[in-house]
């Protein structure tokens, strides 16, 4: 169900929202997921629980440090980029050339870590619902 080949750019923002959103597919269907694959008590004994709830835990949790690894590099080279522009900044202070890419740099920089802040609340919000469900049928490590 996991999306886990998709390649997050950095360079150009618009595309990195559009391969996070791509990513968080298993995010968005995590309701109709569990619905289709955990058995109500009824149907119980007809399906292993447990197993598909690991296995749904084992998307979850791939995609969810997948989104995390993406979100992190491009944030690495954009910060990596502020740091370059502001030393030609300090040597050429008057450049307009180079604030500009320096305001654009630290705009897209401060977007990508309120990504961070989103990845948190889908991944809270995932995690809240797979528990529910699957509180009687699988318990996850504690390190989530």
């Amino acid at each position: 169900m996991a999306e886990h080949s998709v390649d997050v750019p950095c360079d150009d923002f618009a595309a990195f929202q559009e391969a996070l959103k791509t990513l968080r597919v298993i995010d968005d269907k995590i309701i109709y997921a569990l619905n289709t694959t955990v058995p109500t008590q009824s149907f119980s004994g007809q399906v292993d629980a447990a197993a598909t709830c690991k296995g749904l835990y084992g998307e979850l949790s791939a995609a969810h440090r997948h989104r995390e690894g993406a979100i992190k590099k491009c944030m690495l080279g954009t910060s990596q980029s502020v740091a370059e522009l502001r030393a030609q900044k300090a040597k050429d202070p008057d450049n307009f050339e180079v604030i500009k890419n320096l305001r654009a740099e630290q705009l897209k920089l401060r977007t990508m870590q309120s990504e961070v802040n989103i990845e948190e609340v889908i991944r809270e919000r995932s995690l809240k619902v797979f528990q529910e469900r699957c509180r009687n049928h699988y318990r996850p490590p504690k390190s989530t």
